[in-house]
């Protein structure tokens, strides 16, 4: 590997220990505020956060801007479409994370690197044996995590997350759809933006938000507003550029590793022996996904 490969590859296994480390940031600020409020937070000021990386990207690419005009129109498009989307996974996420386990949410939120090889299906494009190998394990160790003393009875929690998952496998399927015809930093500033107005509707009318909750919850919020969406989105855009996809998307996946080991280590979150089982299990469908 090359020292760019080396660097980026770095970059973008920080945004995986960021985004893991924001499940125990999520589940710390439920103990302040209310979902929506904690999603209308962390939306905005990712929205914030990104307008100078905005400025910075945009004046790296000055030149060529002069020379090819954006489409402002597929860019708002897009910006709503994903920010829809967002704002659907974020909220069943959120809601889901104050009735389980920080590793548990993790893991059946990275579902969706499995779930979009199936979705490739309705759209002509064949997963092939092994992505449905990759399924059927997937499926085991979901059981295993899930289905408690056998039980053949999902918990609430685990629904609201693999709903979750699958509005994230829409929204990747979705933003591959516009990446080529608009810029990755605004769009992702547009669908925080609409993410934190919608959260903030339902915000106001199914919640009684506090200042003096929300300054109690000051440090998780901060976390997941500034670090998960502005930072390691960033770094995802940077450490991208000349890796391979497929190196690229697991050394992002690990971040379902880092919820599970930040639960344990910062919240005391033990898994039991069957359900690491099915972490495990969930965790190779994941790395088996992605594999040419």
């Amino acid at each position: 590997m090359s020292k760019l490969q080396i660097r980026n590859s770095i970059l973008l296994f920080l945004a995986a220990v960021i985004w893991g480390c924001a499940f125990v940031a999520q589940s710390v600020g439920m103990a302040y505020i209310e979902p929506f409020t904690f999603s209308t937070l962390r939306s905005f000021i990712g929205s914030i956060v990104l307008l100078p990386c905005i400025w910075f990207f945009g004046k790296q690419k000055n030149a060529r801007a002069n020379r090819q005009k954006e489409d402002t129109k597929t860019l708002l498009q897009s910006g709503l479409i994903c920010g829809v989307l967002i704002f659907t996974a974020v909220n069943l996420q959120q809601l889901a994370i104050l009735r389980t386990s920080v590793g548990k949410s993790g893991f059946l939120t990275a579902l969706y690197i499995v779930i979009v090889p199936v979705m490739g299906i309705f759209i002509g494009k064949r997963p092939g044996k092994k992505r449905m190998l990759a399924v059927l394990c997937a499926v085991i160790g979901m059981y295993l995590l899930c289905m408690k003393s056998g039980s053949l009875t999902l918990e609430f929690a685990d629904i609201l997350l693999l709903l979750c998952a699958v509005v994230f496998a829409l929204h990747i399927m979705t933003v591959d759809h516009y990446s080529e015809r608009v810029d990755g930093v605004k769009l992702s500033c547009i669908q925080f933006f609409i993410c934190g107005i919608l959260s903030a509707v339902l915000m106001l009318c199914l919640e009684t938000p506090s200042f003096s909750a929300i300054c109690s919850a000051w440090a998780p919020v901060l976390y997941t507003g500034v670090l998960s969406t502005g930072v390691a989105y960033t770094l995802q855009i940077v450490g991208q550029k000349g890796l391979n996809p497929v190196i690229a998307s697991l050394l992002m996946s690990l971040e379902s590793v880092v919820s599970a080991l930040a639960g344990w280590l910062i919240l005391g979150q033990a898994l039991t022996g069957r359900e690491l089982l099915g972490c495990v299990i969930m965790f190779a469908a994941i790395i088996l996904a992605q594999l040419p």
